[in-house]
């Protein structure tokens, strides 16, 4: 299908006009590139794109690298701060982190960061340069529940002080949410599986197919010598509005409706006329998602306004673009179906009385997740009200030895960065316990 050309006018950044549900939307840096917009840079001696980074991945250091040609020492900064710096480089909020805090924004617009991370890692895989030297795995067995962003960075952040480390992941593919809840043109397949392949050339072993709580317990892996536990099993239930109708027949969640596109490599139940819940990216990536696959028609219905939207503001703009609809400040009122089968969504206005009706037989709601309940893994673990597990310092729950980040701490950002920061630090923290004899 073809669209019109998306530019972000406040990043400088032009999308692809035509694009395919596999393809990526923004293109990449060649060399020439790469070098000519980090020249851009203003090499700040204290450099606040750094700080502004969650991941601490230190894109004022990799920049220079890249200025001065060192494209080798650009990926030993990238990878030694986050393994999963080619992730990072296409799904990170870069606009509300470290390219917000880029000096050049007063200058111009801020240097394309996301961009040149992205440049070196590419580059790293077409060159098969191995930024990493792990040491070998003479320390404790750790293993690591669920095999999204915050068990891959705890997983090789540990890796790299010399522990045996396992991943116990309940699907046939890891990534987590990197390769179930994202869309390909935004983040395709091929990139989570190199990321993977970092994290495993470090010596992480990844068991898929294992729920553990299910197939296998904590006490049984104990026996096997496990010494400390990992949490990051991310958020797996999806959360909906009490909405009559929805037990429709095409009534889905954004978790199921992306699995199911992704695993399926596009061959999907997409619907013809689809309607989208939300305001954030998932949403965005659901939308995306229809209309790359040849919706006809794709409507996304969110509560509030355009500027209250949470989500990215390119990603938005493209969306658009691509002919994707947006009635802001409605909110889904009744679900209408025929012989079982949804067939179309009234909705009312939230900030007036407006009723209006769409034809649909598609509802996708992108509204956020919720955890599982993690007592069925740790029997006893301390929860919140919501169902997330309770969290100290860095990391630490009620249950010596078991540590948790991500998405199903409480108080997480739910972002990949941050996910990613925390797997990090957490990680320090399980290198402390064990060093310290088991001792919290």
């Amino acid at each position: 299908m073809s669209s019109s050309i998306s530019v972000g006018v406040k990043e400088g950044i032009v999308l692809k006009p035509e694009q395919g549900y596999m393809e990526e939307t923004v293109p990449p840096y060649t060399p020439f590139m790469a070098m000519e917009e980090a020249s851009r840079c203003l090499l700040c001696y204290n450099p606040l794109c750094s700080e502004g980074c969650p991941a601490g991945t230190n894109p004022g250091d990799f920049i220079r690298a890249i200025r001065f040609k060192n494209f080798k020492g650009a990926a030993e900064i990238i990878r030694s701060n986050n393994i999963l710096g080619g992730v990072c480089a296409r799904v990170c909020p870069y606009e509300k982190t470290c390219e917000e805090a880029c000096a050049r924004s007063g200058i111009d617009h801020p240097i394309h960061i996301g961009r040149l991370q992205r440049f070196v890692t590419d580059l790293e895989k077409t060159t098969n340069f191995q930024a990493l030297d792990p040491p070998p795995a003479t320390k404790e067995k750790i293993a690591m529940i669920g095999s999204g962003p915050a068990s891959l960075s705890a997983a090789a952040t540990l890796a790299m002080k010399g522990y045996k480390v396992t991943i116990f992941e309940e699907k046939e593919k890891a990534g987590g949410v990197l390769s179930y809840g994202i869309v390909p043109s935004r983040l395709p397949q091929y990139v989570v599986d190199e990321e993977i392949e970092h994290v495993t050339d470090l010596g992480v072993e990844i068991k898929v197919n294992v729920k553990v709580g299910r197939d296998v317990t904590l006490d049984a892996l104990k026996e096997q010598g496990f010494k400390a536990f990992f949490i990051g099993a991310g958020m797996q239930v999806s959360a909906v509005f009490d909405v009559p109708g929805s037990d429709l027949d095409g009534v889905t969640t954004a978790l199921d409706y992306l699995a199911s596109a992704r695993s399926g490599n596009g061959k999907a139940d997409i619907g013809r006329h689809v309607v989208v819940i939300g305001g954030g990216d998932v949403a965005l990536d659901c939308a995306t998602t229809a209309r790359l696959l040849d919706a006809e028609k794709v409507t996304v219905l969110y509560r509030r306004t355009r500027e209250e939207a949470p989500a990215n503001r390119l990603e938005l703009t493209h969306c658009e673009s691509l002919g994707i609809n947006f009635l802001y400040t409605f909110s889904p009122q009744e679900f209408v179906g025929e012989k079982g089968k949804l067939i179309a969504v009234k909705a009312v206005g939230t900030r007036d009385n407006s009723l209006l009706q769409i034809e649909a037989d598609k509802v996708i709601f992108a509204i956020g997740q919720k955890p599982e309940d993690i007592t069925k893994v740790a029997a006893g673990i301390g929860l919140d009200k919501r169902g997330f597990v309770v969290t100290g310092d860095k990391g630490k729950t009620s249950i010596p030895g078991i540590f948790v980040a991500g998405d199903v701490a409480s108080g997480s950002t739910k972002t990949v960065v941050h996910s990613v920061q925390g797997g990090k630090i957490a990680a320090e923290s399980i290198d402390e316990y064990l060093t310290k004899g088991g001792k919290q």
